[in-house]
């Protein structure tokens, strides 16, 4: 008797938790909020629990990348520079780096995984209108760096080294065979000084506007030039050892904007990790400066570090300009009026508000320790995610249907307290994962699917014990008693390595293969509960009360 009340108590208990990670589900079906994503909802997850309070509404069930639609990239992590035992430091750190930048894009659910030793797999659901930043956000090595752009005197000393050793090395560079070609056409015979059209064959490809060199239109043959120009090693050879060269960053709203090409000194005075935080700031409508005037920009908050340096570099170059360069891209130089405290900057450029932020999540999060590759990417719609829920809804429909119309017929009342028992367990994987955030994918209806088909499994081999122990004389009651008592060993052995081997699915596998196990090893945890308590619970209350000598089995 007192183990029976126990079961009856452990049943209630179960109910309750049933009914309670279940209910922002049911909210959302009365609510007439889709379940099931179509192209309009695909983004949204399967739980809209508004209606509930925060504290309930958190727990939800997601849909993962095949169900919802989304964007999955294979990354590579480049470890050419990277000593043996570097390798997988720089592989963790960038999967956190990656994580990290990922969440505040506001992805949720997103899966992240390593590969191999070197390869990062990212799947990020419900990601389909903007693919490219999402890439461009996970690629960025987001190298930050404030640089003292250089004088005058010293930027026209490093345009005529660049001048002189193009013109001593010019079969170096094919890309100014035509250049050349085109200045020796168009040039006059001077007789007065020996001179040769490749003097001055750089800046002649240059804009000299506004004390400093402007790059031509994009879609001029002399923008290729020079771009070809910077991008290829042999052309640092030219530069003098302490400057380099950086483009300002260009314009995507306007292609025909000016884009100047900065002379910097090489060592950095400031870097990304002199930064405590960055955030993205929209400028008044009203303000005097037209680079944050009714624009985005980052504001930057330098740590003690950073704050001392900045100091610094700032008290001791006054009139100078300062390069705020990401990527080896000048964002903004703007000029040093005086010395400033406080340990505050701005990034301005020409960016729209969705570059401002994805340029504030990585300097939030931090450099990559290596460059990273896209492998390959793929983008799932939401059409496809809809037809796996349904052809998974369906096929879920049939087998339990199937289940419950045998047990009913082959096992007569009993077989319904074993359907009753089948629902409760499909019900307990659905609240478990809704209690966990877990995020359902197809391999994981697979799973469900299965469990369907053996969640009876206990039940058969108890009701076919109780069933020989009637023929043999016993009560009901009696029947029962023994029934579970020679058949509970054989589920326990049955259930323990099917749950060993969903444990090594899940240690093992990756992906799918996880969500497959997960939803494998709750549905058999459910099933034998459902099975030696639950249904033990009914069959000991149906006899209850009354001697009786037959049983519905």
């Amino acid at each position: 008797m007192k183990k029976s009340s126990w079961r009856g108590l452990m049943a209630i208990v179960f109910f309750v938790v049933i009914l309670f990670f279940l209910t922002p589900l049911i909210v959302s079906v009365l609510s007439s909020e889709p379940a099931v994503p179509t192209e309009e909802t695909a983004e949204q997850t399967v739980t809209d629990s508004s209606a509930l309070p925060g504290w309930w509404a958190k727990y939800k069930l997601n849909l993962g990348l095949d169900l919802r639609g989304g964007m999955q990239m294979l990354l590579e992590v480049n470890t050419s520079e990277l000593a043996a035992d570097e390798i997988d430091d720089a592989v963790n750190h960038n999967i956190r780096i990656i994580r990290e930048r990922v969440d505040q894009f506001g992805v949720a659910e997103p899966s992240i995984q390593k590969l191999g030793r070197s390869r990062i797999l990212v799947q990020l659901p419900g990601v389909k209108d903007d693919p490219n930043n999402a890439k461009n956000l996970i690629k960025q090595t987001a190298m930050l760096e404030f640089k003292l752009v250089a004088d005058p005197q010293k930027t026209s000393d490093v345009m005529d080294a660049i001048d002189q050793y193009l013109k001593n090395n010019i079969q170096d560079f094919p890309c100014l065979t035509e250049a050349y070609q085109n200045l020796t056409v168009s040039a006059e015979p001077d007789t007065t000084q020996d001179s040769s059209p490749l003097d001055g064959l750089f800046t002649s490809l240059l804009i000299f506007n506004d004390g400093g060199y402007q790059l031509p239109k994009q879609n001029k043959p002399e923008y290729a030039t020079i771009t070809t120009l910077l991008a290829d090693e042999n052309f640092r050879k030219a530069l003098p050892v302490g400057y380099q060269l950086a483009l300002e960053k260009k314009d995507v709203a306007d292609v025909n904007a000016p884009r100047f090409l900065h002379i910097l000194q090489e060592n950095a005075e400031l870097v990304g990790s002199d930064v405590k935080s960055a955030k993205v700031e929209y400028g008044s409508p009203e303000s005097t400066d037209p680079r944050i005037a009714n624009k985005p920009y980052i504001s930057l908050e330098l740590n003690p570090e950073g704050r001392r340096k900045f100091e610094r570099v700032t008290g001791n170059n006054v009139n100078r300009r300062l390069a705020i360069v990401l990527d080896g891209v000048v964002y903004s130089a703007p000029n040093i009026q005086e010395r400033i405290a406080g340990g505050r900057a701005q990034i301005t450029g020409r960016f729209t508000h969705s570059e401002a932020q994805e340029l504030g999540i990585v300097l939030n999060t931090g450099n990559l320790k290596a460059p990273i590759d896209v492998l390959s990417e793929v983008t799932v719609g939401a059409t496809l995610g809809s037809d796996s829920v349904k052809a998974g809804r369906i096929a879920g429909m049939i087998g339990l249907l199937s289940v419950v119309l045998f047990m009913a017929l082959f096992y007569k009342l009993s077989g319904v307290i074993a359907d009753i028992a089948l629902l409760c367990n499909i019900g307990f994987i659905l609240a478990m994962l809704t209690a966990f955030g877990a995020t359902l994918t197809l391999p994981g209806i697979a799973g469900i699917i299965l469990t369907i088909g053996m969640a009876v499994d206990a039940n058969v081999l108890i009701f076919e014990r109780i069933k020989e122990e009637l023929d043999g004389g016993k009560t009901p009651r009696s029947a029962v008693d023994t029934g579970y008592k020679r058949a509970i060993i054989t589920i326990w052995d049955a259930n323990l390595t099917t749950l060993i081997a969903a444990a090594v699915l899940y240690n093992f596998g990756s992906g799918p293969i996880r969500g497959f196990a997960i939803t494998l090893a709750i549905g058999i945890i459910g099933s034998m509960f459902t099975a030696i308590v639950l249904v033990r619970s009914f069959l000991e209350n149906l006899l209850a009360g009354k001697t009786k000598t037959t049983l519905s089995i």
